[in-house]
C-alpha cells in the first residue's frame, strides 16, 4: 500500500431511518487500532519455558477516535444523543485502497473544545460492541 491522504481516512454512521453511512462531521484526525487480548497456557511442560497461547480464545476488539468539526446542527445532535443515550449503533471506518471495517460501536467519550478566536471541536472514542466486519478493496 503506498501512501495515503489522513483525509481520506473516513468515519462514518449508520443514518437512523435507513441502510446508507454519512461521514461524521469535519473530521481532522482519526485513528483505527485493532487489539486482541491473548490467553497464556504456559505450564511446566512447556518446551524451554517459552509461553504457549491459546489461540482463537482472546477477546478482540476494535478502538476508534478522532475529533474535528461538526458540520450542521443535526451531526452534532446525533452524536450528543447516541452518547447520552449509551446507544451502540453501526459505524464504517473506510481505509482508503485497503478496505472498510464495519461494526457496532458505543461512544465511550465525547469532548468539546475551542479556543477564543477559534471555532468549537470534538473529539469522541468508539469502541467496538460486537463482531467488526472487513471487507477488503477488490
Amino acid at each position: 500500500m503506498t501512501a495515503q491522504k489522513g483525509k481520506d481516512l473516513l468515519l462514518k454512521i449508520k443514518n437512523s431511518d435507513d441502510t446508507s453511512y454519512v461521514t461524521v462531521a469535519g473530521m481532522r484526525s482519526r485513528r483505527l487500532a485493532f487489539n486482541a487480548e491473548t490467553v497464556d497456557v504456559t505450564d511446566f511442560g512447556s518446551a524451554g519455558r517459552w509461553r504457549e497461547l491459546l489461540a482463537g480464545a482472546g477477546v478482540q476488539r476494535a478502538s476508534i477516535s478522532g475529533g474535528g468539526i461538526f458540520k450542521d446542527a443535526e451531526s452534532d445532535e446525533r452524536v450528543r444523543q447516541l452518547f447520552f443515550q449509551s446507544q451502540i449503533v453501526d459505524w464504517s471506518i473506510v481505509i482508503p485502497d485497503f478496505g472498510t471495517v464495519t461494526g457496532p460501536c458505543q461512544i465511550t467519550s465525547l469532548e468539546y473544545g475551542g479556543e477564543h478566536t477559534g471555532e468549537v471541536t470534538f473529539e469522541l472514542s468508539l469502541e467496538s460492541a460486537g463482531p467488526m466486519l472487513f471487507e477488503a478493496v477488490v
